[in-house]
């Protein structure tokens, strides 16, 4: 395994592998990794001949500046991590070779930023106005940003995401046809912890009590599908806020029962092929968000 900072040397490094007709899968990650990135490491380790795992804190992304400056960076290690799963090489560059220091301007005064789009303007439709996208505006134009920022760099044939951020994944998908990006978008399955919690790297982060309480966001999702068929989409929302409210340390900023393709809310089941139910809550300070397809 290498680790590289820079961007030259990491395109150097894959051109040497491309020139061997070797497949590339891509891995980005903003570092603090848990098993749940080491499981996208191996599910790239298995169909492709180079794994690249990136860590990068991505400043645009942030809303808050103080979540940015707390967000763990771990980068050494990360790297004893991804040694034990047989990735083969680390990109973890600085700031400065992503970003301008225009485009950092930009965020730094809330200006919308289109340079992402390389000439080319990108329309997320409804799928970015809804849940996490009503929360945290700018957030999904920050997220689009540096992925095909680092999809250009790297040139992956296949890129590993996981389900936990299911906005997110549709985020990405959409922009990669937007810009007709050649690369295979990978989803993999929620890794969660023994009881139940989907691992995140803010779970850390979580208190002694906290931790112990969080699981109720994961058993409130398991609990909605149960009970699907039986309730009714409003009263499954009912359900779910009123099993949040029980724990007082919990603070609901939504729950929503969407279309599983344009996450628009629905209103009954009938109304989409494919229906998933996603949450965020603030626990304390930390903010922890979880989803589960119904159906």
């Amino acid at each position: 395994m290498i680790s590289l900072h820079q961007v030259q040397e990491l395109q150097n490094q894959l051109n040497i592998a491309r020139k061997a007709n070797k497949t590339i899968g891509f891995v980005p990650t903003m570092g603090a990794l848990h098993p749940g990135h080491l499981e996208l490491v191996k599910k790239s380790k298995s169909e492709n001949d180079i794994t690249v795992c990136s860590i990068f804190v991505n400043p645009t992304q942030f809303n808050d500046l103080n979540d940015l400056k707390k967000y763990p960076r771990t980068l050494e290690s990360d790297s004893k991590l991804l040694e034990t799963v047989g990735c083969d090489i680390i990109f973890a560059p600085e700031v400065a070779e992503i970003y301008t220091e225009a485009e950092l301007e930009l965020k730094r005064q809330n200006i919308e930023d289109k340079a992402w789009t390389e000439g080319k303007e990108i329309n997320f439709g409804k799928l970015d106005k809804v849940m996490e996208g009503a929360h945290r505006p700018g957030h999904f134009n920050g997220v689009a940003q540096v992925v095909s920022k680092l999809f250009r760099i790297v040139q992956p044939d296949k890129a590993y995401f996981g389900q936990k951020d299911f906005q997110q994944l549709a985020i990405i998908r959409s922009m990669t046809k937007q810009l007709d990006l050649p690369v295979e978008i990978i989803a993999c399955p929620i890794v969660r912890e023994a009881d139940g919690l989907a691992m995140s790297s803010r779970n850390a982060r979580l208190t002694e009590k906290e931790r112990s309480v969080a699981p109720l966001i994961s058993q409130t999702l398991f609990k909605v599908k149960e009970m699907q068929s039986k309730f009714s989409v409003t009263e499954l929302k009912h359900l779910a806020e009123k099993q949040i409210a029980t724990e007082p340390l919990m603070q609901l900023e939504y729950f929503e029962i969407a279309d599983a393709e344009s996450l628009q809310g629905i209103n009954a089941h009938k109304e989409a092929k494919s229906a998933v139910a996603c949450i965020a809550v603030k626990l304390g300070s930390i903010r922890l968000i979880d989803n589960i397809v119904l159906y």
